[in-house]
Formats: structure tokens, C-alpha cells, sequence
């Protein structure tokens, strides 16, 4: 994730948003995240929180935004690490307390090791604070230490805070409604992770391993200035019948199916596509029939993405076409409606068809309101992706053992219905086969 992504004057308006929600009397305090070590000096590559890049566009660890309602000398403070020469010539350059007033509309910009000297007065006499409650324990005792030093003031007429708040409720509501920048970037997300999806297609073929086919996807992702938004899951045969499979390390054989689900993130945005393609090129008739019915669930469930429809509609939709279709080819027995209120089709589909999708993979909202699925609204992105994954059994037709599908596509809700981000990928048998034969698809 390079440069700043996001325009400078829709932070400040989230921020003010922000600060509207949170009322006069309140302060929120949100901390970056830390690098992570992997061995000894090594680290995991940075990847900032989530909430924290949402609202300031600020890509160093570290930092901590704080936000202060009403407060006349600046409503926005960062805290960040300050110019250092000689540790910036080793891990690189710095945005620096300058930067984070120019570049992130700070309205103040300390030093992070002032924090603990600063925050006390910021606290002071204010009656509710907010913060990411559990998500750094650390920094979680931290904050109550400067509260309690505020406590031992009381004789002097200063109140502390009274109300601890979990601030992620709020900022997980904005962040589900998608402005028009986010939902560019996502496009964005959305074109680099097909691009990758279609090079894994043409480049498969028996005797490759699962990890060379990952390094087509690793290739495509940063070839595009992007990263991976989650490890990729390239799964051969029964493999693909895990839903988390992670090895990526079987060779693929002619006759087996061939599962990836992988997405690109771009500046912060996530991409998720799944597609099944045949290791040999085409597709045996138990496959090609399995795909079918996962293509016509995932159908039946885009259609059903709608303002006003709600959350598990598209999930009823392919649980009934997969229940309806799996009667038909022979692997359930019974009535459709009666099979489905026993969730019989579990055996074969235990997910459920999508999740919330933005600068998590699995991105942040609620999916219930009041114990009631929450409708669709225009601006929310979500993923569809029904699927089948048969094992090994007695009981199951030689054809469709040892086959896992999923076909996952990204779905924006609009105003008039919703926009499919990842339609240029293929999913369709023929049009596979075509790709994967070296056709214009």
C-alpha cells in the first residue's frame, strides 16, 4: 500500500463526522497499529489498522489519533514519530510532526513519546471517552493509568472520565457505506484481483504445484502496485473440499478440479474472487454439472441484492436453487422445502454466501439490527459466493467425489439494484475452457 490513497478533504469530513456522533463532553482516542515482529530482527510487513487508516489516511505504526469535540485550540491531534536521520536512513523516511499537519490535516502534531505528558489535560474534566475497547490490551491499561492519574487530582477540582466507550460501533457504521472514492478504489481492487484470477487460468496445467500458481497471483497483485488482501487459497482435488486450505503445496493432476480464492488489496481495499477451473482444461460432466447449479445459486443470489432486500436474502436464494439442484442430480432426497427447513443441504454447503467486503476482507458492520437481518442499502459492498464441496463417502456418485466449488464475486449495492465489481473474470464452463485454451475471453 503506497502514497495517500484517499483525498485529504474526505478525511477531515470523516473525522468531522466523527466528531458529530461523539458530542461535546467526549474524546476518542484511537492508537495505529505496531509492526509486528516475525524472528528475532525481522518483521511482518506493516499493514495499519483498518479504523485508524479510515480516518487519518496515516500508513506509519505507531501513532495515535485523538479527537477532542469542541476544543478551540483543534479538534484533531496526531501523535506521531518525529523526524529521526539516522533511524530514517535505515527503515525509511518519516512523515514527521510537519506531516501530519500538511499532509493529514492535523490540527496539532506531537511527538508519540509526548503522549502520556499531553493526554491528561485532553482528558480532563471530559465525561465519556472512546476507544477500540480490547483490541490492544496494552494499550488499553495505559489509558486507565492516565485516567487514574486524573482520579488522584480530584481534591483539586479536576473530574476524570466517568464513561468508557468501545468507539468501534460507530466507526464500523460509517465504514459500511462506501462514498464514491472508497467504491473507485475498490473497483480498483476489484480489476487487479480478475487480472490475477484470469493469469492463473491461462497458466494452469497438470504437474504444476498449488504454490506456483499462488506466485502467478503474487505476480499479477504487485505487478498492478498492489498486495494480497488475504493469503490465497489455491486448492487441487479434495483439497478444495477445506474451505480455509492454506498449504498450497500438492501438485496438480490432470482430471482434478482446481479451486482459487485470492484477492488483491489496493491502498487498503480488498478484493475477493473465487473460480474453479479443470487442471486438464476441461471439465469432467460431474464437474461441469456441480459448477452449473454453484453458477445458478450464485445467480439466483445476485439478483437478490437489492435496497430493501435484506441481509440473508441472497443466502435463502442459493440455499433454495443448490437444495433444489442437488434433489435433482441425486445427492438429496426429499422435498425441497421440507430438506431445507432441516438444513439438510449442510452437508454439502455449510457456509453462508457472503460477508461485508472494504478495507477488511471480511470488513466491519452489523448484519443484524435489533435481532432482525438489516436491509440492503445503496453504498454497502458485499461478496456472494455459494458453493458445494463433496467428499469421499460411499454413498456419493463417483463423479462428484472429491470436488470443491465456490464461484465468489464482488457486489456493490445500488440505487437501482447492485453492480457486479468482478464480472470480467469468467466463470462459466465453456468460456473457462475457451481461456485456459489459449481463446480471447
Amino acid at each position: 500500500m503506497t502514497g495517500i490513497a484517499t483525498p485529504l478533504k474526505i478525511l477531515v469530513r470523516r473525522r468531522k463526522r466523527l466528531l458529530a456522533q461523539l458530542g461535546e463532553g467526549a474524546v476518542a482516542v484511537l492508537p495505529a497499529a505496531h509492526e509486528v515482529p516475525r524472528n528475532r530482527d525481522t518483521h511482518y510487513p506493516f499493514r495499519q489498522d483498518s479504523d485508524f487508516l479510515y480516518l487519518t489516511g496515516f500508513n506509519e505504526p505507531d501513532a495515535v489519533l485523538v479527537l477532542v469535540p469542541g476544543r478551540e485550540e483543534g479538534e484533531c491531534l496526531l501523535f506521531v514519530r518525529p523526524h529521526d536521520p539516522e533511524k530514517e536512513r535505515w527503515d525509511g523516511r518519516r512523515a514527521g510532526l510537519a506531516g501530519a499537519l500538511r499532509d493529514f490535516g492535523a490540527d496539532e502534531a506531537h511527538a508519540i513519546e509526548a503522549l502520556d505528558g499531553i493526554l491528561p489535560a485532553l482528558l480532563e474534566n471530559r465525561e465519556r471517552v472512546y476507544l477500540p475497547l480490547g483490541r490492544d490490551l496494552s494499550f488499553d491499561a495505559r489509558m486507565m493509568s492516565c485516567v487514574n492519574g486524573i482520579r488522584a487530582r480530584v481534591r483539586a477540582g479536576i473530574r476524570a472520565p466517568r464513561e468508557f466507550h468501545d468507539i468501534a460501533p460507530l466507526v464500523h457504521e460509517m465504514r459500511l457505506f462506501k462514498d464514491a472514492h472508497e467504491i473507485e478504489l475498490m473497483r480498483e481492487a476489484a480489476r487487479v484481483s480478475a487480472l490475477a484470477h484470469r493469469r492463473v487460468m491461462q497458466q494452469c496445467r497438470p504437474g504444476m504445484f498449488e504454490y506456483q500458481l499462488e506466485a502467478e497471483l503474487l505476480h499479477a497483485f504487485r505487478h498492478e502496485g498492489a498486495e494480497a488482501s488475504f493469503p490465497p487459497i489455491v486448492a487441487a482435488g479434495a483439497h478444495a473440499t477445506i474451505l480455509h486450505y492454506r498449504e498450497n503445496q500438492a501438485v496438480l493432476r490432470k482430471g482434478e478440479l482446481l479451486l482459487v480464492d485470492a484477492g488483491a488489496e489496493m491502498h487498503g481495499y480488498a478484493g475477493d474472487i473465487t473460480r474453479v477451473m479443470p487442471v486438464s482444461g476441461k471439465f469432467s460432466k460431474g464437474q461441469r454439472e456441480l459448477t452449473e447449479l454453484v453458477i445458478s445459486a450464485q445467480m439466483a443470489a445476485i439478483a437478490a441484492v437489492r435496497p430493501g432486500a435484506d441481509w440473508d436474502a441472497p443466502h435463502r436464494a442459493a440455499v433454495e436453487t443448490l437444495t433444489q439442484g442437488l434433489v435433482e442430480i441425486g445427492l438429496l432426497k426429499g422435498r425441497v422445502g421440507k430438506l431445507i427447513e432441516k438444513e439438510a443441504y449442510r452437508r454439502f454447503y455449510m457456509h453462508r454466501t457472503g460477508h461485508w467486503l472494504g478495507l477488511d476482507v471480511h470488513d466491519v458492520g452489523e448484519y443484524k439490527i435489533d435481532g432482525r437481518w438489516r436491509p440492503l442499502e445503496p453504498g454497502m459492498v458485499l461478496t456472494v459466493e455459494p458453493g458445494l464441496y463433496v467428499g469421499d463417502e460411499e454413498d456419493i456418485p463417483k463423479r462428484y467425489r472429491n470436488i470443491g466449488i465456490r464461484i465468489e464475486d464482488d457486489v456493490r449495492v445500488t440505487r437501482e439494484g447492485h453492480e457486479v465489481l468482478t464480472d470480467s473474470v469468467p466463470k462459466a464452463p465453456d468460456e473457462i475452457e475457451a481461456l485456459m485454451a489459449g481463446a480471447e475471453v
